[in-house]
Order: structure tokens, then C-alpha cells, then sequence
């Protein structure tokens, strides 16, 4: 549904508040987590900092840390960081739904309720869970599980006990 772009984006963004540090997590460490190139990181990277979700830190030290708390980002911020607005206007020049084509009065539908499902999604709730839940884990392949896979044990089972307390 989404682009690998977006997809790295909610990886990095995830891995950066999972690691809650106050000093920034450095390139090379996102790089050998999420499994990409530095330079395809980078372009993400420079996405999110330009949408105001990253600071950017330069330096020995340098990286990345959040720039908003993980429950003011949502997952509607980080796809229209990197794919742009999401639009739905297939009738040029109106704003009149009630008189549009049939076709555009789906369309329209989808994105209001696509917008409406990734503004109630923020960052904070994707890190009340990051992983499907133990049994699942060997026969799904999540997109989140190499982000997690420096988690320590008792994270990831902190984690697990959340969810099965009903979050």
C-alpha cells in the first residue's frame, strides 16, 4: 500500500523512539538495523527532518532523535512526509462532493477514511507493540522485526505483557 520509503520511514522513526536515548541514534546504527544503504537512509532521513518529525544532530556524536514526543507523531505524518498529501480529486475544479462522478465520490471516501485510520495511528502506539505476539512471530514476516531485534529481552516481553493486558 505504501512505499518502501514510508515503509523505512516507520522503521527508523520506531527504532529512534524504542531506543528512547537522550544522546541521538547515529546513521550507522539505523543503517545496520534496518538493513538499507547509507545513502537511501540519508534521503529518508532528510524527509523526516524537513517534515519537522527528526532533528538532525551533526558530529562525532551526531544522528537522529525525535523531534515531537511518539504520541504527537502520527502515521498520517510520516506517509504524507514521504509520499506527499494524500489526495483523492479525480473531478478537476470542485469541491462539491454531493455533485462529483460516482468514481470520485469513492475515491473521496477512501481517503477520508484512510486519513482518518493513520491520524488516530501515532508512534507511541506502535511501540506499545512493535511485534506480533511470540507464537506468531516465526510465521509472519513483520517489518518491524529487525527494528526490534536489539530490544532486550525484558523489553520485548514488557512489550508482550502490554498487549496482553489489553493496550
Amino acid at each position: 500500500m505504501f512505499s518502501n520509503t514510508t515503509i523505512t520511514a516507520i522503521q527508523a522513526l520506531t527504532f529512534i523512539a524504542l531506543h528512547n536515548k537522550k544522546e541521538p541514534v547515529s546513521h550507522l546504527e539505523l543503517t545496520r538495523h534496518i538493513h538499507i544503504s547509507t545513502s537511501y537512509l540519508s534521503k529518508i532521513m532528510t524527509l523526516l527532518t524537513k517534515a519537522r518529525l527528526l532533528n538532525a544532530h551533526r558530529g562525532p556524536s551526531g544522528g537522529f532523535t525525535l523531534n515531537l514526543p511518539p504520541e504527537q507523531i502520527t502515521l498520517l505524518d510520516i506517509v504524507e512526509a514521504c509520499e506527499g498529501k494524500i489526495l483523492g480529486d479525480y473531478c478537476k475544479d470542485t469541491d462539491d462532493i454531493e455533485h462529483v462522478c460516482a468514481f470520485h465520490k469513492a475515491m473521496y471516501e477512501v481517503r477520508t477514511a484512510l486519513t482518518s485510520t493513520l491520524r488516530k495511528w501515532t508512534l507511541d502506539k506502535i511501540i506499545k507493540k512493535p511485534l506480533p505476539d511470540e507464537k506468531l512471530l516465526p510465521f509472519v514476516n513483520c517489518k518491524m522485526k529487525s527494528v526490534c531485534a536489539s530490544l532486550s529481552p525484558t523489553r520485548k516481553q514488557k512489550s508482550s505483557n502490554k498487549n496482553k493486558s489489553g493496550i
